[in-house]
């Protein structure tokens, strides 16, 4: 954030100085309308009005380029927001989301947007106008100390709504927020499950969870929008009723010929606008709170998940040496995986077999470099992982999840990785995973739109196109996370072949599966247990030591 502050500093000294510039401009019709009172009326000297229109209309032409330029300015420091924060921002979001899905934030794009929009607001104006009361209050001042002691007074009433306005209110505004989004993402997740929900009909108790949510939040809304309409209410009144009362301190100092009849119109217009600000301040205080929780949301996303520049690292051979890997997932206390040590040569494929929730998809994760080891570490080419650029290392990474997920766009956009398609590599890619031949059977082949996480495809064909993506590139590293667990007869064959051609072309290869199926295809055999490594070696000896295990038991029941 401090880089990015760094750039909106001059623009907001910009910004700062037309202010003072505009501010100093509305001291004119006050002063204008002093004179006509005091000078033009009792002389009759049209001459005098004439100049004195003259120089108003060029002050007011003045201020209305300033105003069209200071309101450009507020929107272009929103553009620049807009483009610096979102980078780094999405970088957070999609890190955050893939250590944890706990801890996603997918309405960070949301805060931007607040945070932006502040900057198109009247509140900020307010903001740097709201100093220049002392200003307007001393120039009252100088006219007649009795009109200047009631315009501090009435600024400090108006200052001490605002400051009460804050402490009354910011709590119960962020507790709104943070309601409203609970119960945004609540519908949002859910909508994953719309199959479900309409199939066993779900729907209505569904709305039910969310409606009690959806109640929470508007009730605390309701009263935070009832203290704000409130003070927002109190402050014009009290606007109102302050111009009233400096309007009869003028006129009881005018009949007592303390001052005269343009110092009194003079003063009530110079108050009515030191204290416009102030009202601003008041009526804008919700988009004004919203946008500093926003701020510091993003300051504190940003700052855990901020990647550091690193130094380039060589193209990897596939080299992979896992030490002593122990992994708590956040927010338990209970290990998913403890102590894991294995060693695979550039090349060699792995199995990685167990019960179910053994850590089989942790170890995949960490292994992919999506995860750090809480204890141990996992090298690449003797590098760990953890000192990898992920856009450098993304490359040379092929993985595919054990829950598929495609992105909106077309066959050719998923394989290519998002990138701009590259014809001969994508195809390349599609022959590798042995998916060439089912892609040109679609619709439009390789430029047949899949929908949003690739609704038109059926799930065997999502899963083959994953696999296609994984082999996209130069990839030195591929994870499989139960990649046959859509695949029918010829998908698992063709996956079999895939992995046959990645060992020959020296690729290192990483399976997690129950089918034993893949598992001839491997060269090492990892068996996992409750987070623990049970046995690990070469595939036939392991396999070997399975089957008199199995065997024993067999004769162990028997007996």
């Amino acid at each position: 954030m401090k880089p990015i502050w760094a750039e909106l500093k001059p623009l907001l000294l910009h910004l700062a100085l037309f202010s003072f510039v505009i501010n100093l401009l509305y001291l004119v019709p006050a002063l204008f309308m002093l004179q006509v009172f005091d000078r033009v009326l009792p002389t009759n000297s049209r001459e005098t009005l004439w100049v004195l229109l003259a120089g108003v209309g060029a002050a007011l032409a003045i201020l209305f380029v300033l105003d069209y330029v200071r309101l450009r300015l507020q929107h272009l420091i929103g553009t620049v927001i807009d483009e610096r924060l979102s980078p780094p921002v999405v970088h957070a979001v999609v890190t955050a989301a893939a250590r944890s899905p706990l801890h996603a934030r997918p309405d960070a794009m949301r805060d931007i947007a607040t945070l932006r929009s502040l900057f198109s607001a009247n509140g900020l104006t307010a903001l740097m106008d709201a100093p220049w009361i002392v200003v307007y209050v001393a120039v009252i001042a100088v006219f007649h100390p009795a009109l200047g002691w009631g315009g501090a007074g009435a600024a400090a009433l108006m200052i001490g709504l605002a400051w009460l306005n804050d402490r009354m209110n910011r709590k119960a505004l962020d507790a709104v927020q943070k309601e409203t989004r609970q119960a945004s993402r609540y519908v949002e997740g859910s909508l994953r499950n719309a199959e479900v929900l309409q199939a066993m009909g779900m729907t209505e108790r569904l709305l039910g969870r969310w409606r009690k949510q959806q109640d929470e939040a508007l009730a605390l809304q309701g009263s935070t929008s009832h203290a704000s309409v409130s003070f927002s209410a109190a402050s014009r009144f009290l606007r109102q009723a302050v111009q009233v009362m400096m309007m009869s301190i003028g006129a009881y100092l005018v009949l007592t010929q303390a001052a005269s009849a343009g110092v009194m119109i003079a003063t009530t217009v110079l108050l009515g606008r030191a204290l416009q600000p102030v009202e601003q301040i008041v009526g804008s205080w919700r988009v004004l709170n919203e946008a500093r929780s926003a701020y510091r949301r993003l300051r504190e996303l940003c700052g855990h998940f901020k990647e550091e520049p690193r130094m380039s690292l060589p193209r990897p051979s596939g080299h992979v040496r896992v030490n002593g890997v122990s992994f708590r997932p956040p927010g338990t206390e209970k290990l998913a995986l403890s102590g894991v040590s294995l060693h695979l040569a550039a090349g060699e494929a792995l199995a990685i077999i167990g019960p179910s929730a053994a850590g089989k998809s942790t170890l995949a994760r960490l292994l992919t470099g999506i995860w750090q080891p809480t204890i141990g570490t996992i090298r690449l080419d003797g590098a760990d992982l953890s000192n990898w650029s992920r856009r450098e290392l993304g490359p040379w990474i092929g993985y595919v999840p054990q829950d598929v997920e495609l992105f909106d766009g077309t066959v050719a956009d998923n394989i290519g990785r998002l990138a701009e398609p590259d014809s001969d590599a994508v195809i390349a890619a599609a022959r590798r995973a042995n998916a060439h031949d089912m892609i040109v059977q679609l619709p439009m082949g390789y430029d047949t739109p899949i929908g949003d996480g690739g609704a038109r495809l059926s799930p065997g064909q999502r899963q083959r196109i994953a696999l296609a993506r994984a082999m996209y590139g130069d990839v030195r590293l591929l994870v499989l996370d139960e990649p046959n667990a859509s695949l029918d007869a010829e998908g698992e064959i063709a996956l079999a072949h895939a992995l046959s051609s990645l060992r020959a072309e020296g690729v290192t290869s990483i399976v997690v599966t129950h089918r034993p199926s893949l598992v001839a295809h491997v060269d090492k055999i990892l068996i996992l247990e409750a987070g623990q490594v049970k046995q690990f070696g070469p595939a036939g000896e392991v396999m070997k030591s399975m089957q008199r295990q199995s065997q024993a038991a067999l004769n162990e029941r028997a007996a």
